[in-house]
């Protein structure tokens, strides 16, 4: 009798594929939308009680708070995956001492960017691109979201320990009665109790440290290994081994990062020689990113769930499924895309609406910005699926490169380039053409990734005897 193998024995090779998707992706799509959600309840109370300058100052802001989901994400997703590997190999004290090490440098992050930003915290805003009309909006509400950085860090990165440990659902609620409560508290500290956007930046951070202090509760309960002062203290070897494992998906956070920064100095300066001025195209440009962030969350969150099941039976030799899970992959995020497009090309202006009122310029100019930079969202689901399987199937290096190949390599450069010739209008038109110019490249490297598996796949059914 034959021994039975793994593969035959995990769900990841043979349940159905549709299946495994919606169970792995939903926890991802979740956690994201959390994340996104936070940003944009802020922006929507905000956008209602302050106004433009308002909106205006929570976009200069905002690249903080991609610092810290990029410190997040490389630490977090870093020492969850040295802690998977150091348990999987049956390390248990390795595995703890990966987990004590992440969490130390997450306090570490955390705390140092908090000092940073508080030292820093002028000059950094007008690098970030803000005007003397919303620097001191921006001021305010940074210098009291800044408290909560070292919370929002080690929140959003031990939540990826509590799913490597297997307890997808602590890590969800944990990250939801956060959003909750922020949801909860903007509008009492915005409107009854009159506090603009320190009350804001306040609901904000109270939100960040409940979560906080229900993950941390976590920390000294875990399932499968036991916390003690030594797993702590920082080593070389786990340190290293994170910082490599989550670096890919620390990249495109920073790569966001860097790309807001130069599109807000570029819209700073060319609005200030338009009929529109500096204030409006920063307010409406924030509306639109947090906006795309809930799109971007759903479509993100189906490529993660992707990645157990391309990556277990790309190992497995099962390229059959391999292809099919990218596929209804794909098609899934898609139809999400579809969807997207549809709202941002008829709904613009509703959608605005829900972030406060304005002129009829400002209102003219954010319907003209959604229809123009969002007009390919269509395409956008494949980048980011496209991106997740190739490091599922260990191509790390091409995932990073599909990651970095709209934010970096083609619309960096645009909008520095196109504003010369064309203005203002020169930063809409950057988001189509660098959205075609990544998906043509993600095509041209998934089709010749497509060829190679069915070869693979041929040459494993004409080596298979027939019985």
């Amino acid at each position: 009798m034959k021994p039975v193998s793994q593969e035959a024995n995990n769900p990841l090779g043979y349940r159905k594929v549709s299946r495994l998707l919606t169970g792995y992706a939903i926890p991802c799509i979740i956690s994201m939308l959390v994340t996104a959600l936070y940003n944009i309840v802020d922006q929507i109370f905000i956008g209602q009680g302050v106004g433009v300058l308002g909106n205006a100052a929570t976009n200069i802001a905002f690249p903080l708070s991609t610092t810290c989901t990029a410190i997040a994400l490389l630490l977090g997703i870093g020492g969850a995956s040295n802690f998977s590997l150091e348990l999987g190999a049956g390390r248990k004290d390795d595995a703890a001492k990966s987990a004590g090490n992440a969490i130390t440098m997450m306090a570490v992050c955390g705390i140092a960017l908090f000092v940073i930003v508080t030292i820093f915290l002028t000059p950094m805003l007008k690098f970030f691109g803000a005007t003397d009309e919303v620097l001191p909006y921006s001021q305010t509400y940074t210098r009291i979201t800044s408290i909560g950085f070292p919370f929002l860090i080690i929140n959003t990165a031990i939540s990826k320990l509590i799913l490597a440990d297997g307890s997808p659902k602590y890590s969800m609620t944990s990250m939801l009665v956060g959003a909750v409560i922020n949801t909860i508290l903007d509008p009492i500290f915005i409107f009854v109790f009159d506090m603009g956007m320190a009350g804001a930046a306040l609901a904000t951070i109270i939100g960040q440290i409940i979560s906080f202090c229900i993950s941390v509760k976590y920390a000294f309960h875990f399932h499968n290994i036991t916390l003690t002062r030594k797993s702590f203290q920082l080593k070389y070897k786990y340190c290293r081994n994170i910082f490599a494992l989550g670096a890919s998906a620390c990249f495109n956070q920073i790569a966001m990062t860097v790309t807001q920064i130069v599109m807000n100095n570029v819209l700073s300066y060319y609005g200030a020689r338009s009929i529109y001025g500096s204030e409006i195209p920063l307010a409406c440009a924030g509306i639109i990113i947090k906006v795309n962030m809930i799109f971007m969350a759903l479509v993100i969150g189906i490529s993660q769930g992707t990645q157990p099941i391309v990556g277990f039976n790309y190992g497995a030799k099962k390229y059959g499924r391999v292809k099919e899970t990218y596929k209804l992959a794909v098609l899934s995020a898609t139809l999400i895309s579809i969807l997207a497009f549809l709202c941002f090309q008829f709904f613009p202006r509703q959608i605005i609406s829900i972030f406060g009122n304005g002129s009829e310029t400002y209102f003219k100019f954010a319907e003209r910005y959604f229809r123009i930079f969002l007009f390919l969202t269509f395409i956008n689901g494949i980048q980011p699926v496209t991106s997740n399987f190739f490091t599922s199937i260990g191509k790390s290096v091409l995932g990073v490169f599909m990651s970095l190949t709209r934010q970096i390599i083609f619309l960096l450069p645009l909008f520095v380039i196109f504003p010369i010739f064309l203005g203002i209008d020169g930063v809409m038109y950057a988001g189509p053409i660098a959205d075609a110019a990544a998906a043509v490249v993600c095509i041209y490297f998934l089709i010749r990734e497509m060829r190679e598996l069915t070869r693979l796949q041929k040459g494993l059914e004409e080596a298979t005897p027939i019985a």
